[in-house]
């Protein structure tokens, strides 16, 4: 572990940002550039005097999940990632820990979605990050690991998961979802993940294994739907997906048209949000 290394480069990242870059409120003028320690140590979901440490280079090693969570809050590529965790004294990442790195690319645009659900999700459906609205609607999805953190899994699994979607939609929900993983599973093969997850849900799940025999296969544009929050009740809401050039990762936002009672309904939801997140703060 080079520790002079790893703190220049992470006060020099951080130097390189302004809060605009990140979703932030640019507030008060600042006396030094880019953004505060404290800002990145939120954004890492890390103690402020631990990443303080970090760049006065007197800290312990950090694990892998904590270099990958301060790669995404610096916004890091690919190449600056992996520099990262090699002068961090770690190999860098294989590709199936590359996978879920966010792209930067939807990350920006993710910042700058305040008013609306907004997700970015793997081409397994893993949840990589979500902002409060989507935290308001769906509750917190990141929390999930293994392969519980495929909502195509938790689907097929989990009754709960079918829960937020009316009972005569979720027939095209499983349908949708195996469509989803067949179209990763013919990019990435048999030995992927996409594989591991095909093979556990022909065990766990007989709708699974007949839906999966269709052989059907699509990657999830543009949808209407009808969500089902249990404060708010039905919200019916448009979904549009931004994919990443390589198709793995896709950025879903929903919203409703102005003046209807699923507009009304997204305000609502942005209220009740805000009281979750003072309550717990």
């Amino acid at each position: 572990m080079d520790r002079r290394a790893l703190a220049d480069f992470l006060r020099r990242r951080r130097e390189a940002l302004r809060p605009e870059d990140v979703g932030l409120p640019a507030g008060a003028r600042r006396r030094t550039p880019g953004l505060r320690r404290e800002e990145v140590a939120a954004l890492a979901a890390m103690s402020a005097d631990y990443y303080t440490r970090l760049e006065q280079h007197r800290s312990p090693q950090p694990s892998e999940q904590m270099l990958a969570s301060l790669a995404r809050a610096l916004r890091l590529t690919g190449d600056e990632r992996d520099y990262l965790f090699r002068i961090a004294g770690h190999n860098a990442p294989e590709s199936v820990t590359t996978a879920t790195h966010v792209a930067p690319a939807l990350l920006r645009v993710l910042d700058r979605l305040h008013d609306t659900p907004a997700l970015i999700l793997s081409n397994l459906g893993e949840t990589l990050v979500q902002n409060r609205m989507a935290d308001a609607l769906f509750g917190d999805k990141s929390r999930y690991t293994g392969l519980a953190g495929s909502e195509i899994y938790r689907w097929f699994t989990d009754p709960s998961e079918r829960l937020r979607y009316p009972e005569d939609d979720r027939d095209r929900q499983s349908r949708a979802q195996v469509a989803n993983l067949r179209a990763a599973y013919g990019s990435m093969g048999p030995q992927s993940r996409a594989g591991e997850l095909v093979r556990a849900l022909q065990k766990a799940s007989a709708e699974f294994a007949e839906i999966w025999d269709r052989h059907e296969v699509a990657k999830r544009f543009e949808d209407h739907k009808t969500l089902i929050h249990p404060e708010i009740g039905p919200i019916e809401l448009d979904c549009q997906v931004l994919f990443t050039e390589d198709q793995s990762q896709a950025l879903l936002v929903l919203t409703a048209p102005p003046r209807t009672e699923g507009y009304e309904k997204l305000q609502l939801l942005a209220i009740l949000g805000q009281e979750h997140f003072v309550k717990s703060g």
